[in-house]
């Protein structure tokens, strides 16, 4: 079974290279602290290894995709994501949406009523580790066993 990545961009958008710029647009994470959900297929893969400096990532799971959406989900900057547009997207619930979206059987950009990333808030507490470090040196970034966390404190 496919799954999916939730990514969360943790450095900022100044100094990065150009190659690390296109990505992030393509990932939609333009700003810090943005985060997405993305197909767990070879290209995405490929992305991640590019931009693996400034992003940490994890296999998403149902529950925190769901409370993303019920959160931070938006139509536009200045209208939530309910239940009554995820029926219009064709989902009867909010945690349906979720599950189709953990299993990779659709993507967020299909969603007309569903902006592709999600403004988060940096972590209450701050962070536990370095957000300069890959996550095998004690640091957050590149894939993270521990993002669940991270993110349930910046929802």
């Amino acid at each position: 079974m496919m799954s999916a990545f939730i990514v969360v961009n943790l450095r900022g958008t100044i100094n990065q290279r150009s190659t690390v710029k296109t990505t992030m647009e393509h990932l939609h994470l333009e700003s810090r602290f943005r985060a997405t959900i993305i197909p767990n297929n070879e290209i995405s893969k490929g992305m991640l290894q590019t931009v693996k400096n400034h992003v940490a990532w994890i296999d998403a799971d149902s529950s925190t995709i769901e409370s993303l959406i019920t959160n931070r989900g938006e139509k536009s900057n200045s209208v939530k994501y309910d239940s009554d547009l995820a029926q219009k997207d064709g989902y009867t619930t909010i945690s349906d949406l979720a599950k189709a979206l953990s299993e990779n059987k659709i993507n967020l950009s299909s969603l007309s009523n569903l902006k592709p990333s999600f403004r988060l808030s940096p972590p209450k507490g701050g962070f536990r580790k370095s957000t300069r470090r890959m996550y095998s040196q004690g640091g957050t970034l590149g894939y993270n066993p521990d993002l669940s966390k991270l993110i349930s404190n910046m929802i």
